[in-house]
């Protein structure tokens, strides 16, 4: 793979950010201690409550987002685009002006980001595995709420990790990720998977271990919109986020999230590329222990910062990650946003114009062919350097903002300051490791 095709993807280097990294990492810092000390005077008693936070949605936008017509019509647009894709993989050229590669790695796995933070759980609303598993369920006359098993609490959202990660080994480290025949194997097992999880265990599979889901889902939580008793709800992206249910693997799907994002700017950095062509090590066995590697160092910085907090006696320390997860869902954002905005509108832009054309032989089914990529980011760097920057610092704050409401509820009086020390500092590690690879790729 080359700098010159489309999923050689990356933030970009020294060029693409034309300001100062010791500038950028001090104000990043200060910006999160400062902000730490704002909350340690002004914030002293928990702000955000799932019970009574959010206000219900006007009316007609309730009864337009609860109607059949509404669900239906957005299970029909996911279900034409995963029919699309399926006819363009079989039936298409293994070239990269197929559209099942950027709709695979540019519209699935990164469009996914910004359709879930404006509009709520997106993959939810117009899952294909879920609509076939509905279809299934009609037929047979069950429930797709039920399957044949109770789903094991313990299992909780480890199955999404497992699948989020081999979704980043794919992106990040397999050689072959821009043959189609591998994309196409990737596809159909997760397909196989879901569904067959589906008939096991009903929708709760899907809201517990479909990667895609769950992901979705996740980054939803800092929408404003919300739901309680089956009505659509406006609620502040905080207040929503107080709402992710914790559960087993949390901190894993985060921690793949968060520590692949990081190793794919490391292993553009030119320390890293430098030592892959100087060593006899095999390239490949590398990339994949440093994909390992950043995905569980970074959970385990995050978990070390919960664990050191000051406790009441008694308390289970390694309960809280998980209930502290969810500060970190901002950090992920802001750092998507930073390390993928260039390459979702353009690329984006570039699928759009290949899909009308999925068998590669000149013909234009959407009447997108003949249109051109806007390049209008890339031409304004000094702009596109600070909006990267912006979202790693205003990711970080309101993660610091999330810890400090949940560190009020959960830790004693006399702790509910200092013992959120260590988890500051883990924040503020994941801030200037962040943005030293941002400048470093």
């Amino acid at each position: 793979m080359n700098g010159d095709t489309p999923f050689a993807h990356g933030i970009g280097g020294s060029a693409d950010l034309p300001i100062s990294p010791s500038l950028a990492i001090a104000g990043a810092v200060a910006a999160l201690v400062v902000s730490f000390t704002v909350l340690a005077v002004a914030w002293r008693t928990p702000r955000y409550d799932e019970a009574q936070g959010g206000r219900q949605a006007p009316p007609w936008l309730d009864s337009l987002v609860g109607s059949l017509g509404f669900r239906a019509g957005l299970r029909v647009f996911g279900f034409v685009i995963f029919v699309y894709a399926v006819v363009a993989a079989i039936f298409g050229e293994d070239l990269l002006t197929n559209p099942v590669f950027g709709i695979f790695y540019v519209w699935w796995w990164v469009g996914l980001v910004p359709l879930s933070l404006f509009l709520g759980p997106f993959w939810k609303a117009i899952s294909p595995v879920r609509t076939i598993n509905l279809v299934f369920a009609r037929l047979s006359g069950s429930d797709p709420e039920v399957g044949v098993f109770d789903y094991p609490r313990w299992l909780g959202h480890w199955p999404a990790a497992l699948g989020l990660f081999a979704f980043v080994w794919m992106e990040l480290v397999y050689p072959f990720m821009t043959e189609l025949g591998p994309v196409r194997l990737w596809c159909a097992i997760y397909v196989a998977v879901m569904l067959v999880g589906g008939a096991l265990f009903g929708n709760t599979f899907y809201e517990h271990a479909d990667p895609f889901e769950v992901y979705s889902s996740l980054v939803a939580k800092l929408s404003v919109w919300g739901s309680r008793d089956g009505h659509l709800l406006l609620r502040s992206p905080l207040a929503n986020l107080d709402t992710v249910v914790v559960r087993p693997g949390l901190v894993a799907v985060l921690a793949v999230l968060f520590g692949s994002t990081a190793f794919d700017s490391f292993r553009d950095s030119s320390d890293w590329v430098q030592y892959i062509q100087s060593t006899e090590t095999s390239s490949y066995l590398l990339n994949n222990v440093m994909l390992v590697v950043f995905c569980v160092g970074t959970g385990l910085v995050f978990a070390l910062g919960c664990v050191l907090t000051g406790v009441e006696t008694g308390t289970r320390r390694w309960s809280l990650p998980d209930k502290f997860a969810h500060s970190i869902v901002p950090i992920v954002v802001g750092y998507i946003v930073a390390h993928y905005l260039t390459y979702l509108v353009e690329f984006g832009q570039r699928t759009l114009i290949q899909a009308s054309d999925p068998f590669s032989n000149g013909s234009d089914i959407l009447g997108t062919g003949d249109w051109s990529v806007n390049y209008w980011l890339s031409y304004h760097p000094t702009l596109l350097a600070n909006v990267k920057v912006v979202a790693v610092v205003v990711g970080h704050v309101l993660g610091v903002v999330a810890a400090h409401d949940r560190a009020i509820k959960l830790l004693p009086k006399r702790h509910q300051l200092t013992g959120q020390l260590p988890l500051l500092l883990a924040m503020v590690a994941f801030t200037v490791g962040g943005l030293y690879l941002l400048f470093a790729a």
